[in-house]
């Protein structure tokens, strides 16, 4: 792979360049095809990815018959998501009846999900709420809401994606050397939603690959894994990270050498510390592995999501040289020991 310190085989890197960049090049183009931020989406790729009446009242900003949307009367705990692109924007605690036909809310989840525009386009002056990340058309906002906040969030149901409590997502951020290595384990683990490939651990902001490999940033190599806790447990988690990875080496991971491949565990919470350090001591009690395991435990500050081509890099570069001798034989473990908990 990559930034690698040691002399020794800086040859074979020389060797394999040509053939890296081209397959870098490969990767870029195939993830763009597979993975369009929604940001660069076209009205065409919109019509591909959404329903019929989601296009309709999402981006042609229609409006729902009332009384009609499955969401109306919706009383169950979890988190509701905008059903374009998938950001969060208001919780069960929201939620009121308004008698008014739609899905009412007197407040959103806090951080700039919701954007406010006026809108004038029944000759009188509304305000119109669209979802921050996609601009997807959600409904209007009232001033008469009977709450503390004197808000109504008026939402369309098709607008809406609920996710009930027992379904509810974690995210843990794991550095484990190569991310190609980690991401490729995790994006088949059962429960696992979605792992990303990235940088974190340091002080920069928005670094680029060339610069975590410069060592300059304190940022290690990450995997951001968004999980669901009710069908995989964080111990779970950390039993396969621990088996496919070496926490036992410092700043490295063979040949991969360099504190962007350190070994850390960045929690989101303070369960998250405090389960990853009972995992770490049972290891160690039982002499799982020969020397000093030397993973860190910290606290989650900023994910860097990493260029488009390392993201799902092992699934469209098998046939990587790096990837045949590195990242098959680390990924073909772990599908033998873990089969049970694979996605199907």
């Amino acid at each position: 792979m990559k930034c690698i310190n040691n002399k020794k085989i800086q040859l074979f890197i020389l060797f394999f360049l040509v053939i890296m960049n081209s397959c870098a090049q490969n990767a870029i183009e195939k993830h763009q095809k597979n993975s369009k931020k929604t940001k660069d989406m076209t009205e065409k790729d919109w019509k591909e990815k959404l329903t019929e009446e989601q296009y309709y009242i999402i981006r042609e900003k229609g409006t729902e018959r009332p009384f009609t949307g499955k969401l109306l009367m919706n009383k169950e705990k979890g988190i509701y998501k905008c059903a374009a692109c998938g950001a969060e924007l208001f919780t069960d605690e929201m939620k009121f009846d308004s008698h008014c036909g739609w899905p009412s809310f007197d407040k959103e989840i806090a951080g700039g999900k919701i954007k406010q525009t006026i809108d004038n386009s029944l000759g009188r002056e509304r305000i119109e709420i669209t979802c921050a990340s996609c601009d997807g058309h959600l409904g209007h906002i009232f001033d008469d809401g009977p709450t503390e906040t004197g808000q109504r969030y008026c939402v369309n149901s098709v607008s809406l994606e609920f996710v009930p409590e027992n379904q509810k997502e974690e995210q843990i951020t794991l550095a484990g050397g190569c991310f190609w290595c980690i991401e490729a384990v995790f994006d088949d683990l059962k429960g696992v939603i979605k792992a990303e490939s990235g940088y974190s651990g340091g002080k920069k902001e928005n670094p680029t690959y060339k610069e975590v490999c410069s060592e300059e940033t304190g940022h290690a190599e990450v995997v951001h894994i968004t999980y669901i806790p009710s069908q995989i447990k964080l111990e779970e988690i950390l039993e396969v990270f621990f088996t496919v990875h070496d926490p036992t080496q410092l700043n490295r991971q063979g040949n991969d050498i360099g504190t962007q491949y350190r070994s850390a565990i960045f929690y989101h919470t303070e369960n998250q510390k405090k389960i990853a350090g009972k995992v770490i001591v049972d290891l160690t009690k039982e002499m799982v592995f020969s020397n000093k395991i030397v993973t860190e435990i910290l606290p989650f500050k900023k994910f860097y999501k990493a260029e488009d081509y390392h993201q799902q890099y092992f699934e469209l570069n098998g046939e990587n040289p790096y990837c045949q001798s590195v990242v098959k034989p680390k990924y073909e473990k772990f599908r033998k020991i873990f089969k049970d908990k694979l996605k199907k």
